[in-house]
Formats: structure tokens, C-alpha cells, sequence
């Protein structure tokens, strides 16, 4: 049954950019990945430094083993420090 990851993030002023770039990185790196489906990235109409990605995965096996990964997490270390709170992550499945 497929999964959904729902990942949030407050972007500090005047990061945006640097953050679009890295999600982008990711993006491209997630694609190769077994069992990613799709992704998708929003930013909030009334609070423009939340961004949320939503991305979807064939098990959560599958999003686990990716999240794990060396390149991933090196990502996430820089797009962290633009940030104004840690991110946020929220599993769900289809029901």
C-alpha cells in the first residue's frame, strides 16, 4: 500500500532560494529512487516561509530506505541550517 510523506519546513528570511536549489538536488536524487512514485512542493499562500513537499512512495520500507541514505542526509544537514525550526515529518498511508 503506498505511502505519502508529508515534509515541512520554516524557511528563514531570504534563504529561498538556497532552499529551492537544495530541494531540487533532492528531488533529482529522489527520482532514481526504488519505489518513489512522485513528489510534490508547496509554499503556504498566507505564510510564505512554510514549504511543504509531499512525496509518495510504494512502502514505507522504501521512504525509510531512502531517508537513510548518506546523500540524502547530507542534504538535509544543509538545507537545515536555513531553517527556523527543525523539519517536520508526517507518514500516512491510502486507505
Amino acid at each position: 500500500m503506498a505511502v505519502k510523506i508529508l515534509i515541512k519546513r520554516r524557511i528563514m528570511p531570504d534563504v529561498a532560494d538556497g532552499v529551492d536549489f537544495l530541494i531540487k538536488k533532492l528531488r533529482a536524487l529522489v527520482s532514481q529512487q526504488p519505489g518513489y512514485i512522485s513528489g510534490e512542493t508547496f509554499k503556504r499562500l498566507d505564510e510564505e516561509d512554510h514549504i511543504m513537499v509531499i512525496s509518495t512512495w510504494k512502502t514505507l520500507q522504501d521512504w525509510e530506505r531512502w531517508a537513510n541514505t548518506k546523500e540524502r542526509n547530507e542534504l538535509e544537514e544543509q538545507i537545515a541550517v536555513m531553517l527556523r525550526a527543525p523539519t517536520e515529518f508526517e507518514i500516512y498511508e491510502n486507505m
